[in-house]
């Protein structure tokens, strides 16, 4: 099988996570999962949404409503930039600006910031665990957490845990303290999931919304008001998506990188400035500082 002798694995392995967690990271994201890291970070923005002090915020901007498809698109690409070109590279300084710039006219609290950087780091990690074709190794591992340590600290997240298994308990703890169901996030996951519902066919809508709930677990479901899914479907999904590991652990490897950046969008089908990423309503102000 591909991954037993896997040339860009041996490289990975002779990589310094602390200080090469930019190459390991952009090889992870563009050739070795892009397809994976992009669905867990789906799930970590829902992860978040049960948070009611994080959905009620996004629940009173109105952008996961009015705007959901550009609102994803746009944090996809932010985050995209990074891995692609590297967290000091001037298009990636430019996105962490911009971030910056939009989150600081909200009131967020350090706690909700330190919970959803850890989001980033240990739901691919779990995704991995479930249904990867190949497990990360623990430089990989690593790298991811280094990674984004990096991309809080220039966010001026403060008290980011310096060792991977304190960060990972407290993303553990604060989930035990933190899930609990109320309407926002009730309302902000499901504007979400008819986002991702209205790509496909509308006959087949009903029968895929068991199948995203399949994906979460039963405090997320809790917390986000969604019923159980019936374990049949739940058990379809699971095993599918752990045949696609499995085909995938078959093929060749990845010559051509997968970023989001390179991707058509329904947003921008033809391409995208950094000038384009934000809320329209902000886009002026994100606009006047740095020329892009």
């Amino acid at each position: 099988m591909y991954w037993f002798n896997s040339d860009r694995l041996k490289q990975i392995q002779q990589l310094n996570p602390e200080t090469d967690y930019n190459l390991i990271c952009h090889l992870l994201v563009g050739y070795e999962y892009p397809w994976d890291i992009a669905r867990s970070f789906e799930l970590a923005m829902f992860k978040t949404f049960c948070v009611p002090s994080i959905s009620n915020l996004l629940d009173r901007t109105g952008e996961v409503h009015h705007h959901a498809q550009k609102r994803h698109d746009d944090a996809g690409l932010l985050i995209a930039e990074f891995f692609k070109w590297g967290i000091d590279h001037e298009r990636s300084q430019e996105s962490i600006r911009r971030i910056n710039e939009m989150h600081k006219h909200y009131h967020i609290s350090n706690e909700d910031y330190l919970y959803i950087l850890s989001t980033f780091i240990y739901e691919p990690i779990r995704w991995n665990e479930r249904f990867g074709w190949r497990p990360f190794c623990e430089t990989e591992k690593l790298a991811i957490f280094y990674f984004w340590r990096d991309i809080g600290q220039k966010m001026y997240i403060k008290d980011i845990p310096s060792d991977y298994e304190e960060f990972y308990q407290y993303n553990q703890t604060y989930e035990q303290q933190h899930f609990v169901y109320s309407q926002s996030n009730y309302h902000v996951a499901q504007s979400t999931i008819n986002l991702f519902l209205s790509w496909f066919p509308a006959f087949s809508r009903k029968m895929l919304k068991p199948c995203i709930y399949s994906l979460f677990d039963e405090s997320a479901l809790t917390a986000l008001g969604f019923e159980k899914p019936p374990t049949i479907v739940s058990q379809l999904v699971k095993n599918s998506l752990k045949l696609r590991g499995y085909l995938r652990r078959l093929s060749l490897p990845r010559k051509t990188s997968e970023f989001l950046t390179d991707s058509p969008l329904r947003t921008y089908p033809n391409g995208y400035e950094l000038s384009d990423l934000g809320p329209k309503k902000m886009l002026s102000k994100l606009n006047e500082k740095t020329p892009i």
